[in-house]
């Protein structure tokens, strides 16, 4: 059994309506997936299965939250020693220790590249600072990240899908699996 990761883009399913993840790790669980668990209520799941590609992980699980749910919903699925990778990574580590709700990563299903930059820099008027690894996009926001010209300029869009997660949740979830 391998640990896998999945990142939802949105718990949203409607006015007032949010995926409950009780039903998400049943919605894993009907999909065949090991000890299913969820970190904090914004569409976090960790769960062990056979080796797969990443490829053959997220479209069963976009489809089967589709039906459960009644609404699309792109999916990130990682490995976990990708996930334990990508938290290693981190280039703005200390500044995620100082205060975590100011690191963000999008994390890519396609890899960004480094031109992926020049389109945002100019959104970077209030100090945030930009670096791709492992064609995922980290953000250092020296303010509050809703604030900033920069996150309404990282759209699915310009960049492709992807998801965004705070240092505490990329932490969290890398704790998870280490058990």
């Amino acid at each position: 059994m391998n640990s896998y990761v999945a990142l939802l883009y949105s718990i949203v399913l409607g006015a007032g309506r949010r995926v409950v993840m009780a039903d998400l790790r049943e919605m894993a669980e009907g999909l065949g997936y090991r000890s299913p668990r969820t970190l904090v209520a914004t569409g976090n799941l960790v769960f062990e299965t056979g080796q797969t590609s990443i490829g053959d992980l997220e479209s069963p699980l976009e489809k089967a939250f589709s039906e459960t749910f009644g609404r699309h919903v792109d999916i990130i699925v990682r490995s976990g020693a990708g996930w334990l990778k990508l938290a290693a990574s981190n280039p703005f580590h200390d500044e995620g220790e100082e205060d975590a709700t100011r690191v963000h990563v999008r994390v890519m299903r396609d890899p960004l590249t480094e031109p992926a930059l020049e389109g945002l820099q100019r959104y970077c008027v209030a100090g945030e600072r930009l670096a791709i690894v492992d064609g995922d996009l980290w953000v250092h926001f020296p303010g509050k990240a809703s604030e900033s010209k920069l996150l309404g300029a990282m759209t699915t869009k310009r960049l492709g899908i992807g998801t965004f997660r705070n240092w505490n949740t990329v932490k969290g979830l890398a704790e998870m699996l280490r058990g």
